[in-house]
This record gives C-alpha cells, structure tokens and sequence, in this order.
C-alpha cells in the first residue's frame, strides 16, 4: 500500500524591488528631480531636470531601463570632469 501525498506548497515567489524612475540633480542637487524618458521608436533614453533644465541624451536597448540612463549621465560627468584630461 502506498502513503498519502503531502499537500507541499509551493515556494513563494521572491519579489524584484522596483528601480527608481526620478532622481537627483548632479548639477543643481535637487532630489527626484531628474526625470527618465525611453523612446523605444527612435532608440534614444533622455534624462533632464525639471529645476535648472540641464539634460542628457544617450542611446538604448530593448534592455535599458531608466537608471542606465542616469548612470550614464554620471559617468559621463565624471568623465568630463575628470583632472588631467
């Protein structure tokens, strides 16, 4: 004879935290005032202040997400910035 099947529950599923969509200024250092757009159509993901009206233009994927736009803006700051160059 054989033993009664256990009523296992499944593993719940693990949650992904949502990425943030609006953040702070690296010019005029105002938080979640930086706001990201992605147009898939013509493959080009803005960033711009909505307080001192700096922006920042680069190109996406089907995978980017509006923090590689920020992060992008960053390092190019920083790599502007950047002494000796």
């Amino acid at each position: 004879m054989g033993k009664r099947k256990s009523s296992a529950k499944p593993a719940p599923k693990k949650r992904m935290d949502k990425l943030d969509t609006v953040f702070n200024c690296p010019f005029c250092n105002h938080g979640a005032s930086v706001e990201c757009r992605i147009d898939m159509k013509n493959l080009i993901g803005e960033a711009s202040c909505r307080i001192c009206q700096e922006s920042f233009s680069t190109t996406v994927t089907a995978l980017s997400e509006p923090i590689d736009i920020y992060s992008d803006w960053i390092d190019e700051c920083e790599r502007v910035n950047k002494p000796g160059s």
